[in-house]
């Protein structure tokens, strides 16, 4: 069984695994990013509108660097808002929507109905949006929405066919947003926290065309077995239910910019590894699966560089990104990150020369308020000992509960910002794995 580390060489460790993880959140900041992207002050209105967990913290940076009038409306997650003098803040639920967030898309929408071209519309979008921006189709309700919302949650669909299933049952998502703006000039600021950047999966793309259909939602909602509402099917089934498509003249005035991405949260953590002398590797920015399913992956590269320097020499960091899925299938809470570092664990089984840090960007795992975790060649002997069996605890979608009685849960609080999942696997050169040093 592996022996616990001194201290002081832990502590390094983490510093390091903690310190990436800081740079690729501070690099995808909205003070950093929003100023570069400034438009030219419209003849008429600028009405200033967003969604997502970034959006209230977007608000404020645009509003801190725009001299002229302004209005707006802006709605993210409770406990993520920012004070802004002159755009309305809106606090709703996520990841399942509320009353809140039903409200105040119904107001965005009203807000945005009757502009002339001389008008132009910021939209400052984020992820979280979807959950935030619930507006369904004639014949849903609020609590239909939810019903399909958590049922997509627990079903193991990746972001994106979760986001084609919103989006066609939605009244403002799917470029819907982006119509009703018209004849209006739209300026899109994102931040990015879907694999491949995709814009229409963005907050499920309310001002964007999107490419996805009607069929293409009922296929997925059959292929993960989600019961829907009666109504709800009849709104997949009829084709005159479809989003704005590419092409669409409503939706020709529509500028997108992408501000911040997983790419360049990773690229943020690489400099800093580089700069405590350690050799980084970003693998991806678009690792999707089953969480668990990937961790085991992981784990044969990292016990690949470990013992034979392969496909890297060691000392090294592995970086990687995307979105994993979870299916729950037991009663613990779920999160994607721990679940995908208990996996790396179990697989690594004690592996004494590799540690690792997963954790979500927005610092919310799944629907707790716990960013991630760490992991350490000793995390699996100490949790026994603990009385928390690892295979158990997996089985049973309870990493955060496993990580949390070590404490070793990574808690960041809301961090304004999303840019997607986090992973770094360390694997030392031996073992006193002490080739950190100060920055130069």
């Amino acid at each position: 069984m592996p022996t616990a580390q001194p201290p002081s060489e832990r502590a390094r460790i983490d510093a390091l695994l903690k310190g990436m993880f800081d740079a690729a959140i501070a690099i995808a900041q909205p003070a950093v990013r929003i100023p570069q992207f400034l438009p030219e002050a419209p003849r008429g209105r600028l009405i200033v509108i967003g969604v997502g967990k970034a959006s209230a913290a977007m608000a404020r940076a645009f509003e801190d660097h725009w001299p002229g009038k302004l209005e707006g409306l802006v709605m993210t997650r409770y406990g993520y808002a920012v004070p802004c003098e002159r755009i309305e803040i809106v606090q709703a639920a996520h990841p399942v929507p509320d009353e809140n967030g039903l409200d105040a898309a119904t107001r965005l929408m009203d807000m945005v109905s009757k502009l002339s071209e001389d008008d132009l519309v910021v939209c400052l979008i984020s992820g979280g949006g979807s959950a935030l921006l619930p507006m369904p189709m004639p014949g849903l309700t609020l609590l239909d929405k939810q019903r399909i919302n958590q049922a997509l949650l627990d079903s193991g669909a990746s972001i994106s066919e979760m986001n084609c299933v919103r989006r066609h049952l939605s009244a403002i998502k799917g470029g819907r947003l982006a119509a009703a703006c018209h004849p209006a000039r739209v300026l899109n600021l994102l931040i990015s926290d879907v694999p491949a950047d995709g814009v229409h999966d963005i907050a499920s793309g309310p001002t964007v065309a999107d490419p996805t259909s009607c069929a293409d939602a009922l296929a997925i909602v059959d292929r993960y077995e989600i019961e829907l509402p009666p109504q709800a099917r009849a709104i997949l089934s009829n084709s005159s239910n479809e989003t704005p498509k590419p092409g669409d003249p409503r939706l020709a005035r529509v500028q997108t910019h992408l501000i911040a991405t997983p790419q360049m949260a990773l690229e943020a953590a690489a400099d800093f590894a580089a700069r405590h002398a350690v050799p980084a590797h970003i693998l991806s920015d678009a690792i999707e699966g089953e969480a668990r399913e990937v961790g085991k992956v992981m784990a044969a590269i990292a016990r690949q560089v470990a013992r034979g320097d392969q496909p890297f020499s060691s000392p090294c960091v592995i970086l990687s990104g995307g979105e994993t899925t979870v299916t729950v299938r037991g009663t613990g809470r779920g999160g994607r990150n721990v679940e995908f570092l208990l996996s790396l664990g179990i697989a690594l089984n004690g592996e004494k020369h590799v540690y690792a840090l997963a954790g979500d960007t927005d610092g919310v795992d799944g629907r707790e308020e716990i960013a991630g975790a760490l992991l350490r060649p000793d995390t699996l002997e100490r949790a026994r000992r603990e009385g928390r069996p690892p295979m158990t605890c997996l089985e049973n979608n309870d990493a955060h509960g496993f990580f949390q009685v070590l404490g070793d849960s990574v808690i960041t609080g809301p961090t304004m910002t999303n840019v997607n999942d986090f992973r770094a696997i360390y694997v030392s050169a031996s073992d006193n794995p002490s080739a950190m040093t100060n920055d130069k």
